[in-house]
């Protein structure tokens, strides 16, 4: 059973959400606020997490730096804010998916499995994946590079596992966003150049002197190991 941890303060929709997804076979915990549903994450270690972003106590999305500080929890942002700069935000933030409100139960039921889903490593990926020597296990969301860890944000580690199990394969930045972040939205694509350009510089190298991440201009990105002079 999937703990579900639910941090909103409307009362009447905590309500409502508990119940519905009591009712789809989930764990429902819940808090009003921010600081509470923190004290939540470290007592009671949720399988992942339900955000309102307009919190009493704390913004949701310092609420999301925070619970990124100490954990690699799932969050799924459920907010009325539509504007695309606050959706950017939140993801840059630490979130792992984004539902704006109203929505029902049944896609918030739907976009909970895929967070987890995600986070779930393949079989054949178990024993970690090598390419050159870059090296992602996603069993303990570790990387290293050459022996030394790297130090990745969830969103980061997400990121470069979903280009190392297509390794030598070219990705779209909308495969990105639709896989990896889960929003098929037009007009995101900064978010995935943002992250790339993160992720570029803890792999030590540059988008115009590239080592991992290949850059295939007009159609996407590859992740391959360094050519042997």
């Amino acid at each position: 059973m999937v703990h579900v941890l639910l941090i909103e303060d409307d009362a009447a929709i905590r309500t409502a959400l508990t119940r519905a997804l009591t009712d789809r076979g989930h764990a429902v915990s819940s808090s009003p606020t921010a600081m509470g549903g923190l004290n939540e994450v470290m007592e009671r270690r949720p399988d992942v997490v339900v955000l309102d972003l307009g919190l009493p106590d704390v913004d949701g999305c310092e609420m999301l730096r925070m619970l990124r500080a100490i954990s690699a929890t799932p969050v799924v942002v459920a907010s009325a804010r539509d504007a695309e700069a606050e959706i950017v935000k939140a993801l840059n933030a630490g979130a792992d998916d984004y539902v704006i409100k109203p929505f029902g139960a049944e896609q918030l039921d739907a976009r909970i499995r895929a967070v987890l889903r995600r986070g779930s490593a393949a079989p054949e990926d178990e024993a970690g994946i090598e390419v050159g020597g870059l090296r992602v296990n996603p069993q303990a969301r570790e990387a290293t590079l050459d022996g030394v860890a790297l130090e990745l944000s969830p969103r980061e580690f997400d990121l470069l596992h979903y280009l190392a199990v297509r390794r030598g394969k070219v990705v779209t930045k909308r495969e990105l966003m639709v896989e990896v972040w889960q929003l098929p939205y037009g007009g995101a694509d900064r978010t995935v150049d943002v992250h790339l350009s993160w992720l570029r510089r803890k792999l030590g190298e540059t988008a115009d002197s590239p080592r991992y991440l290949h850059t295939v201009r007009g159609v996407g990105v590859k992740l391959s190991a360094p050519e042997v002079p």
